[in-house]
């Protein structure tokens, strides 16, 4: 999840030519505060067209006329919920894609293969990608885990959670249905196995990796609630950046909580840096930004 592009309504041109009303300072900067409190995004004030825009095409759509009246809308009732929801769905972007990161692809795939044999008998591995926006991410975990499982000859005992604030996203997600471009670039054994043609051009992932991968809406700012714990692996790449650097490390800690000793958690590169997160150990490589919880009795 991130912050997303600005969209316009392809069906009413009309809407792309009327101006925006110009949003003022003090407008800007509760908009600002909401959005930070809620979700823990920092909006800067080079983004001011950005809300501007997306916030003039849904107060449109539902006949509001000023951005005051529209934040006491969202801001407050049972109503404000819903339509806070759908907002948050507008100001966000789920653009991603399968195999993002060659280089975390392979430290995972190097972390399983390197793993002792019976510890991969014994019990599932368990992987969690956070801010996971349409799926790409946890499905592309779940086949590096698959290829992996068959590559030691070992039954396929693992299974996969993708988490995101965006309702519709994790909608799409549960679905795994993908245009075939999604899957430009990908190794064609991959597609094979991992794939099914679906009409209008489409791919959807096959059931039997489907049924390995869980979704559930979760907000970042909430991970103390998170029912998600000894977690193998953990991904999350590309959301820490829109986070102030006191609220990334406190995201970090909580997902090193959530981690089980010996596991991994990889991040976007340049996304936390000068600190090291206690009881982890670093991971080193010039490639990837990852650590390994430490065991008890590695302190």
């Amino acid at each position: 999840m991130h912050m997303a592009e600005t969209r316009t309504n392809g069906t009413d041109g009309i809407w792309s030519l009327r101006p925006l009303a110009k949003m003022d300072e003090a407008q800007f900067q509760q908009w600002q505060k909401l959005l930070e409190l809620r979700t823990g995004m920092t909006l800067t004030s080079e983004r001011r067209s950005f809300l501007e825009t997306n916030l003039g095409i849904r107060m449109r759509e539902i006949g509001c006329d000023s951005y005051q009246a529209y934040y006491e809308k969202v801001a407050s009732g049972a109503e404000g919920i819903i339509e806070w929801a759908t907002l948050v769905d507008r100001l966000t972007v789920q653009e991603t894609r399968f195999f993002r990161d060659p280089d975390a692809c392979r430290l995972v795939a190097d972390y399983i293969l390197t793993r002792p044999r019976e510890s991969l008998v014994k019990r599932p591995i368990e992987a969690w990608s956070v801010g996971c926006a349409t799926g790409e991410e946890p499905y592309t975990l779940a086949m590096i885990i698959d290829e992996c499982m068959r590559q030691l000859r070992l039954e396929p005992l693992y299974g996969v959670t993708g988490s995101d604030i965006s309702k519709p996203a994790i909608a799409k997600a549960q679905q795994g249905i993908y245009s075939e471009r999604k899957l430009a670039g990908m190794d064609e054994a991959l597609r094979e196995r991992y794939f099914k043609p679906v009409p209008r051009q489409q791919v959807q992932v096959v059931d039997s990796l489907r049924d390995r991968v869980c979704f559930a809406r979760l907000n970042v700012l909430e991970l103390k609630q998170a029912p998600m714990h000894g977690m193998n692996i953990i991904m999350c790449q590309n959301l820490l950046i829109y986070f102030r650097r006191w609220r990334r490390r406190e995201i970090v800690k909580r997902l090193a909580e959530r981690l089980a000793p010996g596991g991994l958690l990889v991040l976007g590169q340049g996304e936390l840096t000068d600190w090291q997160p206690p009881d982890l150990q670093r991971v080193p490589s010039d490639n990837t930004l990852a650590w390994i919880k430490r065991r008890s009795d590695e302190e």
